[in-house]
């Protein structure tokens, strides 16, 4: 009847807690670790960024591709003079006049042959009117252009190249989940060894103090328990923020907010440390993220050389425009009166001479950066070569130790067992199973850290051989 009552009260507690973040707007996450990096992949916010920068390199592919089409514009305008421009022009109307009336032989009024002056002047007149219109359309089409055309073969590399910057960016993210993930995985295990030396240490403080009681053992006895129990509580406390810390960055790696609840549904121990792991030598440098990375960047810098070489080529373009234009002393364009046309078709081709050696440079600059990158690729096989050799044999040792500390500390429990027995016996004294219960908690210290260990090192070793699932 406890029992069931005790159970009732279980499930009511915890659905309690579970309507409480409902209520909250909290949300429950049981993530396996594939589970946990699918989560990243949409949410996290640099992986997001490196998402954003392809569909930036997409928009910037099509402005490239805009390039290449004809170019179509249209304009409207009308202009205002509240004055006319006037003008002055040489005199032409009385040199005119005059020399018709010399060559008639003409006479002023004094009977005398009229002779034209040296100078006439000028004369100032208003020309235009008061208001003009003018519609146009204007036509462009780049016929052959260099550069535009290694632009438009750099499309797919480019994209490429955005694509390998976000798998590099989920690569650097799914390393720290793996590790961040696991590190608290272990550190549940770690807690319920840490659970089973306070049942025991509490056991153990218990009986002395009846001993005390009884007459059985002194009170520094009851005292050395008492130390010891409360190190490992605190021990506990200590262990369990860092554990809150570790769930707070897992969080935060993979996107979720922080006040919403994470269940990691993962296990770990020794037989899955050891599996899936190639250890022999026939790992590929194109498998790993930052060596496509580099590749696709190479291939840029090529294209990058190949462009400023094409600056050295004419360009031709064909243009074209198309006006009508208006011109009335009234605003009224849209009423009776003529509009005159005029259209221009243009061929320019513009052929490049010198330029103080500045196209040389830039091509000079392109082939540097290119040099630069396939270094940097040279230096990146060497690199990988290093990690990989560096990355398996610290599994293998990893391996080693890991075995070692479980049997250090299967035997620590045989000898913490042994000395309780001894203890309740009346064999042994509180020093004796107190030195053995210290001795346990550094074994188990020691077997959670070389656990953690063994799991660091598969995560770089499959790391480094391009292999991280």
């Amino acid at each position: 009847m406890n029992k069931r009552f005790s159970n009732r009260k279980i499930i009511a507690i915890v659905a309690l807690m579970l309507l409480s973040m409902y209520m909250q707007g909290q949300q429950i996450h049981a993530f396996s670790i594939q589970d946990a990096i699918s989560y990243a992949k949409k949410n996290n916010v640099q992986v997001k960024n490196a998402l954003l920068d392809y569909k930036i390199q997409e928009q910037t592919n099509r402005s490239i591709t805009a390039a290449a089409y004809p170019q179509l514009s249209a304009s409207v305008g009308s202009t205002y003079f509240p004055n006319v421009p006037v003008q002055s022009f040489p005199n032409f109307i009385s040199a005119a006049t005059y020399g018709v009336l010399v060559q008639e032989g003409v006479k002023n009024g004094s009977g005398n042959p009229i002779v034209a002056p040296n100078d006439f002047g000028f004369v100032s007149a208003a020309f235009g009117t008061k208001w003009n219109a003018n519609g146009t359309i204007s036509f462009s089409q780049i016929l052959f252009d260099g550069q535009v055309f290694v632009g438009l073969q750099a499309r797919k590399t480019s994209l490429e190249y955005a694509t390998r910057n976000v798998e590099v960016t989920q690569e650097n993210i799914k390393v720290n989940i793996y590790k961040v993930y696991y590190q608290l995985v272990v550190s549940e295990t770690q807690m319920k060894l840490i659970d089973a030396n306070i049942e025991r240490a509490a056991k153990l403080l218990n009986d002395t103090r009846e001993l005390y009681k009884n007459g059985f053992a002194e009170k520094l006895d009851a005292d050395r328990a008492t130390v010891q129990l409360a190190n490992l509580e605190t021990q506990k406390l200590s262990t369990q923020r860092s554990i809150d810390n570790g769930y707070l960055g897992l969080k935060f790696l993979i996107g979720i907010p922080t006040n919403d609840s994470l269940v990691l549904t993962d296990k770990i121990t020794e037989e899955k440390i050891k599996e899936g792991i190639p250890l022999e030598n026939n790992y590929q440098y194109s498998d790993r993220k930052e060596y496509q990375y580099l590749d696709a960047t190479n291939k840029l810098n090529g294209y990058n050389v190949k462009r400023y070489k094409y600056t050295y080529l004419p360009t031709v373009n064909l243009n074209s425009s198309f006006a009508k234009q208006a011109f009335r002393n009234q605003f009224d364009f849209f009423n009776k009166g003529d509009w005159f046309s005029s259209w221009n078709i243009g061929l320019s081709i513009n052929i490049p001479i010198f330029d103080g050696f500045a196209r040389a440079s830039n091509v000079e600059k392109a082939r540097l950066q290119l040099k630069q990158t396939q270094n940097q690729i040279e230096n990146l096989k060497l690199s990988i070569d290093d990690e990989v050799q560096t990355a398996r044999n610290s599994f293998n040792a990893a391996i080693l130790i890991l075995q070692s500390q479980r049997k250090n500390m299967e035997l620590a429990e045989q000898v913490y067992e042994q000395s309780k027995k001894k203890y309740e016996a009346g064999l042994g004294s509180t020093i004796e199973i107190t030195t053995a219960q210290t001795d346990l908690v550094a074994a188990q210290t020691n077997f959670i850290n070389s656990l953690y260990d063994a799991v660091l090192a598969k995560i770089d070793f499959a790391k480094a051989v391009g292999k991280l699932p």
